[in-house]
């Protein structure tokens, strides 16, 4: 089947919808809603008769989910609640000493900023860094590091301006300088092409609800394996341990898998649904993906370009979009367009100053059309 009828068979939006929010919460393929559904039925005439059945699902996502990360092993990849818990895992997993410092940048989404500046209970101290203070902003990253550096967090694409990072360099920088490197990946994975052992990811989370198609509640984490023991486990229950449908046992240690930062109970249904999103991605493949998603994206930049009253904020150079663009109307302040563009069914969010634009893979070239045209001609 060519790409054009997968997503026509997939994706059909109310036609009233210009839906550019995939950023902050995408749609859901046919297959994902169709999975949520069968699975709600099946539990609601059977209850739980195929729990073990529903077990080969959740193993299925995490083979799938590797696949899409380039991990080493399923067994690389946790499931959790959101990219906060993973981050938080990370952040309360490691031992701080006094005198400690994590480097940040100063465009992080609050998830990935909070849970650093919480440490400092710990005497670490957050360095901050502004990414348009040097040549590149990966050069601004390592230079704030010294040899108190125990961590460098950074987002792979910044949610707010589109910035989309090059993580290579900074993972061998970090490898080079014994430095852990963490990367919110929520707004790469399942946008572009996101390799957890080219960039040298030591952690790595996103959740399942923005490019991955999915739902919210459920979310990929992966640890690099040599690191597993070096996170201290701060939540604890039957489903994190080794042997973990033996109820009975009284002795039990941690999984030597990543499902030891599993506390508790599955979330099966939201198993079910990114399971059918993960799979379709894989189906088209991510090199697909990328590429139809930039061509959406960098006709999205010309036509603001070549509008009359919107000026572009998102850094246009090739190797610096992915799927966000924002930008603001020369006479019209952010807040006031973005509610004229809500009611106009146009799907979008303000963000960094201006308005955020996310285009997916399959999203109609009219859609972009329609949606440049009424901001740029909004009163």
């Amino acid at each position: 089947m060519d790409l054009e009828t997968l997503c026509k068979r997939e994706f059909n939006l109310d036609p009233d919808l210009s839906y550019l929010n995939h950023a902050a919460v995408s749609p859901w393929p046919h297959r994902t809603a169709n999975a949520a559904c069968a699975f709600a039925q099946e539990n609601a005439v059977q209850g739980s008769k195929n729990y073990l059945a529903w077990l080969e699902i959740e193993n299925q996502l995490r083979q799938r989910l590797a696949d899409l990360i380039n991990a080493p092993d399923k067994d690389d990849i946790a499931l959790l609640k959101n990219t906060s818990e993973g981050l938080s895992v990370v952040a309360y997993g490691l031992d701080w000493q006094p005198g400690d410092n994590i480097v940040i940048s100063n465009q992080e989404f609050p998830s990935n900023r909070i849970v650093w500046e919480s440490l400092a209970q710990y005497g670490v101290e957050i360095r901050q860094v502004d990414l348009t203070a040097a040549d590149s902003p990966e050069q601004s990253l390592m230079h704030a590091t010294d040899e108190q550096t125990r961590l460098l967090a950074v987002s792979s694409v910044q949610y707010a301006s589109g910035l989309r990072m090059q993580l290579e360099p900074l993972g061998e920088h970090c490898q080079s300088n014994e430095i852990l490197f963490c990367v919110d990946a929520i707004q790469s994975i399942g946008a572009v092409d996101f390799d957890v052992q080219a960039i040298g990811a030591d952690f790595a989370m996103a959740d399942g609800h923005k490019w991955m198609l999915g739902p919210e509640g459920l979310a990929l984490f992966y640890c690099r394996a040599e690191l597993r023991d070096r996170l201290k486990l701060r939540q604890f229950g039957w489903h994190m341990v080794e042997h973990y449908n033996d109820f009975a046992r009284h002795d039990w240690q941690p999984a030597a898998s990543a499902r030891r930062f599993e506390c508790g109970s599955p979330n099966l249904m939201g198993t079910h649904a990114l399971n059918a999103s993960v799979g379709l991605l894989l189906e088209i493949g991510m090199q697909e993906v990328e590429a139809q998603l930039l061509t959406r994206v960098r006709f999205l930049l010309e036509l603001i370009e070549s509008s009359k009253n919107l000026d572009r904020l998102t850094n246009s150079d090739p190797d610096r979009v992915a799927g966000i663009v924002t930008f603001r109307h020369r006479q019209q302040e952010s807040g006031s367009l973005f509610s004229q563009l809500q009611q106009a069914g146009v799907m979008c969010a303000p963000r960094g100053g201006g308005i955020r634009f996310s285009p997916h893979f399959y999203t109609p070239t009219s859609v972009l059309q329609r949606a440049v045209r009424l901001a740029d001609e909004a009163a």
